[in-house]
C-alpha cells in the first residue's frame, strides 16, 4: 500500500519533469512540419506572440495566405510568429502535405511555419485546437480562423475567417502584445 501511495505522490512530479520549463500549456504540443513531416515542438515559440491559423488551399479565403505572410515578414523580428495548420475539415484541403507545401510556397511565397494536415474541429480535432476552442468558447467554423496568443502563451482573442490579416483590430492587438515584455 505504501508503494502505491509513493507512486501516486511521485506521478505529478514526474509529469512536471516531462513538461518543458517555461513552456505555456497552449504550446505544449508537437506537430509534424509540413515540408518534411519532422516533429516540431511548439514550445520553441515560447515568449513569442503567436497567431494560430487553420488553412486550406481551395477556399474563398485562401488569398489570406499573402496577408499572413506579410504579417509574418513585417513583425517576425519583433517577436510574432504565424503558425499555419492545414485542415480538410471543410473539404477544401484535399492535397498531400507536399502538395500543400508546394502550393503555399509557389503561389503565396509562404515562409511562416506550416504543419502537416490535421483536424481543427469536432472530436477528431488536434489537442491544440481542442484547447483553443475550450479557452475561447469558439471552434473554427471555417478555414482561416485565427487565435492570437500573447507572449505568455495565454489566449488574447480569436477571429473569424472574415477577419483578414490586415484587419486594423487584429493588427492593433498584435502590436499591443508585441509591446509587452516576454515572460521570464
Amino acid at each position: 500500500m505504501a508503494g502505491l501511495l509513493a507512486i501516486a505522490l511521485l506521478a505529478p512530479a514526474a509529469q512536471a519533469a516531462d513538461t518543458p520549463q517555461g513552456c505555456p500549456a497552449t504550446l505544449q504540443h508537437t506537430f509534424l512540419r509540413l515540408q518534411d513531416e519532422k516533429p516540431q515542438s511548439l514550445c520553441q515559440y515560447s515568449g513569442k506572440v503567436v497567431l494560430v491559423v487553420n488553412t486550406a488551399s481551395f477556399c474563398g479565403f485562401t488569398g489570406q495566405y499573402k496577408g499572413l505572410e506579410d504579417l509574418h515578414a513585417r513583425y517576425k523580428d519583433k517577436g510574432l510568429v504565424v503558425l499555419g495548420f492545414p485542415s480538410n475539415d471543410f473539404s477544401q484541403e484535399t492535397g498531400s502535405n507536399q502538395q500543400i507545401a508546394d502550393f503555399c510556397e509557389n503561389t503565396f511565397g509562404v515562409k511562416f511555419p506550416m504543419f502537416a494536415k490535421s483536424s481543427v474541429k469536432g472530436p477528431e480535432a488536434s489537442p491544440l485546437y481542442r484547447q483553443l476552442a475550450q479557452l475561447s468558447g469558439t471552434a473554427p467554423r471555417w478555414n482561416f480562423h485565427k487565435y492570437l496568443l500573447g507572449r505568455d502563451g495565454k489566449l488574447v482573442d480569436n477571429y473569424s475567417s472574415l477577419t483578414g490579416p490586415d484587419n486594423k483590430g487584429l493588427v492593433r492587438a498584435i502590436e499591443q502584445q508585441l509591446a509587452l515584455p516576454a515572460p521570464r
